[in-house]
């Protein structure tokens, strides 16, 4: 199978992030969104699929949050493959997401953590799948979302959820049999960073989860960014670099755009909110009021911002030693 980066010329990435959803996301596609459970999700571009009203889109994420619930509830999910999803102790299973589950309203195919690592790195690699020990004796591997009639009726499903093989270097090492997963290779993903350039340079602050590897198995990515700034802004420490120009379709420039999840280094996670939202999701009807009142209310991530109060934005500032917010309310 041949493999699809990418790899614009153009030294300008810049785009208005409603317009790099239209143009890169489609009805059906298969997405991966970065981020864990409330850190880093790239909510402005989860409001922004609500808001496009996209159908039947394939979600690829690895222990998400706040995004993949606010995705589940609105409609925009057919499939969900997944390995966590919970907001920590403001839904230690995200509630949308637990509900659609128990309704059979969406397909979810579940990994353990480190099988989804493996399968965005396989991706991200260019092989086919990676082996590992993860899953051995465990219902992960008998268990499918998907079934062989899903499998063969999309062709970008591998058609097995994994495979367990003998080891094929016979007694070398005490390894009897491996597991080999499918790499992933989403036709879009989307990530929220620290600091993008320009041209695509993407830095990543903290702990990046595994958004590097979704990025570089992607065809496109979409980067929403705290900060743009210029390519050479990025080239003292480039060490510190994340992604290169290359892997990168569009760089989003949207302050505050993980909100309500945390972004390292310029603000935490919004206890107010993300309780607030919980009460909102328990319901159909209180649901819908959220989405009507916070998504479909406002036409882009400032108009959404400004139903916040004020005082819970300074709040969650971080604290430039530390990288997250002292004194918030974490009980």
């Amino acid at each position: 199978m041949k493999i699809l980066m990418m790899t614009s010329n153009n030294s300008d990435k810049v785009m208005h992030l409603s317009r790099a959803i239209q143009v890169f996301v489609q009805d059906g596609s298969h997405i991966s969104i970065g981020g864990f459970t409330i850190n880093r999700n790239p909510m402005a571009a989860v409001y922004e699929l609500i808001r496009q009203q996209k159908r039947d889109l394939h979600l690829y994420a690895h222990s998400n949050g706040q995004g993949v619930d606010e995705l589940v509830g609105s409609g925009v999910l057919s499939k969900l493959e997944i390995a966590y999803g919970g907001s920590g102790r403001f839904a230690p299973t995200c509630i949308r997401f637990k509900k659609a589950v128990q309704e059979g309203t969406i397909h979810v195919e579940d990994d353990s953590n480190f099988q989804k690592t493996l399968r965005f790195l396989a991706g991200s690699l260019g092989v086919p799948f990676l082996p590992t020990r993860s899953g051995m004796g465990s219902d992960i591997l008998a268990r499918w979302g998907f079934s062989l009639e899903t499998r063969s009726s999309d062709p970008k499903l591998p058609d097995k959820k994994a495979v367990v093989l003998d080891n094929p270097f016979g007694d070398w090492t005490e390894t009897t049999k491996v597991v080999l997963v499918p790499a992933i290779r989403p036709d879009v993903t989307i990530i929220h960073a620290q600091k993008a350039a320009t041209d695509g340079t993407v830095r990543i602050s903290g702990l990046p989860f595994a958004d590097v590897e979704q990025a570089k198995a992607a065809q496109h990515v979409i980067v929403t960014c705290e900060e743009l700034v210029t390519p050479d802004d990025l080239r003292d420490n480039a060490d510190l670099n994340s992604l290169p120009p290359f892997c990168v379709g569009a760089v989003c420039h949207v302050p505050l755009g993980a909100y309500p999840t945390a972004c390292y280094g310029y603000y935490d996670y919004d206890p107010a909110y993300l309780k607030s939202y919980a009460a909102f999701a328990r319901q159909e009807d209180t649901f819908q009021r959220y989405l009507e009142k916070f998504i479909f209310g406002t036409n882009d991530h400032g108009r959404f911002l400004a139903l916040i109060d004020p005082e819970q934005l300074k709040r969650i500032k971080a604290d430039p030693r530390t990288g997250y917010a002292p004194n918030l309310d974490r009980t």
